[in-house]
């Protein structure tokens, strides 16, 4: 046993694990692969066609739900969608300079290219710096009085 050496893996010795492939379905290649003439199809009707598939909202024929709904309201394409951010959240943060940077870093935020705001909800713990984030007025005051400035 401890004879047996076992080659090393490489690019070249991959092979997929045993019975984890299969030989591709070859349909419509004559009657005696089984899969001839028809090809699995069945006889006509819409699904033996080419193309013959439905689209995701179609019923049987029926009116389908997306058109039997009424449409109501307006999407505004410039909607800007803020992160939000409590100042009890803040915490978190470990320096005292708040930027989107920061935020992310401490989890607090998702992305660092959209745009936050920071709420008042909480009180500011500690003097912060602030830049390149929004303030509601709240935070604005408490950030402030806390000795926090807000630049930018």
């Amino acid at each position: 046993m401890a004879d047996e050496t076992i080659a090393p893996v490489t690019l070249s010795t991959l092979r997929p694990a045993r019975g984890s492939t299969q030989p591709r379905k070859r349909v419509g290649r004559g009657v005696g692969s089984g899969l001839g003439k028809t090809s699995g199809k069945g006889h006509k009707g819409h699904k033996a066609r080419t193309g013959g598939s439905t689209n995701p909202g179609f019923e049987g024929g029926q009116m389908p739900m997306y058109r039997r709904l009424p449409k109501r309201g307006f999407t505004n394409p410039f909607k800007v969608v803020n992160q939000a951010v409590n100042l009890s959240d803040l915490a978190k943060v470990e320096s005292a300079e708040l930027t989107p940077e920061t935020l992310h870093a401490a989890g607090l935020i998702g992305r660092v290219g959209a745009p936050v705001k920071l709420l008042g909800t909480g009180d500011a713990d500690r003097a912060y710096t602030v830049r390149g984030v929004t303030l509601s007025a709240s935070a604005r005051a408490k950030i402030e009085a806390a000795g926090g400035t807000i630049e930018g």
